[in-house]
């Protein structure tokens, strides 16, 4: 986990953000239960996307980090998802060679054209969906959109559940800002006041 602890203590003072949605450009799936054409998986990205503005209260980002206000704009994400090709992106096996490093991860978000709507910007970049593991791996990114620093950059590893793969998949954000609500969030406060 990297945390920049002057810029998140920034970020503690600030009362909005902006969320840039979910970046899967950079995401692999397994082959078993994402064997779709390119126009299929594009779709579920973009409904995965869709899905977590539609509720709010379900997917509470707000919540999760402290902000009474959030803008949305997903021209980023929307940009980089339309990149994502069904043969290239599926794979028959996902390891360990398939993920990136904390050191992978900066260097991508210090690429990013990020929205300049407020003075910090959430994404989350997912690295995989394995349903042979049934394991979701995403990483959460904050940034600096007026010094285009990364302010926190951290992996999960989440579950999926439920009913069909939009919802199944879905859970895994579900899970992820459920998580950051009722701990995660308060250990980077922690960690910046050490």
């Amino acid at each position: 986990m990297y945390l920049n602890s002057t810029l998140f203590e920034e970020f503690l003072a600030e009362r909005e953000i902006t969320w840039a949605g979910v970046d899967f450009s950079k995401a692999r799936f397994t082959k078993n239960g994402f064997d779709f054409s390119t126009e299929i998986l594009q779709q579920y990205l973009l409904e995965w996307n869709k899905l977590i503005i539609s509720d709010q209260k379900k997917y509470d980002i707000r919540m999760a980090f402290r902000k009474p206000m959030m803008q949305y704009d997903l021209a980023l994400v929307s940009k980089k998802n339309k990149t994502v090709k069904a043969p290239h992106a599926i794979v028959n096996h996902l390891t360990l060679k398939n993920q990136f490093s904390e050191e992978d991860m900066i260097k991508y978000a210090s690429s990013l054209d990020i929205p300049q709507h407020t003075k910090f910007v959430l994404s989350v970049v997912v690295e995989s969906f394995d349903q042979d593991s049934k394991t979701a791996s995403l990483w959460v990114l904050l940034l600096n959109s007026e010094s285009r620093e990364v302010v926190l950059c951290e992996k999960f590893l989440k579950t999926p559940a439920g009913f069909g793969t939009k919802n199944y998949w879905a859970r895994v954000f579900y899970n992820l800002f459920f998580d950051i609500r009722k701990s995660c969030f308060l250990r980077w406060m922690n960690l910046v006041k050490q």
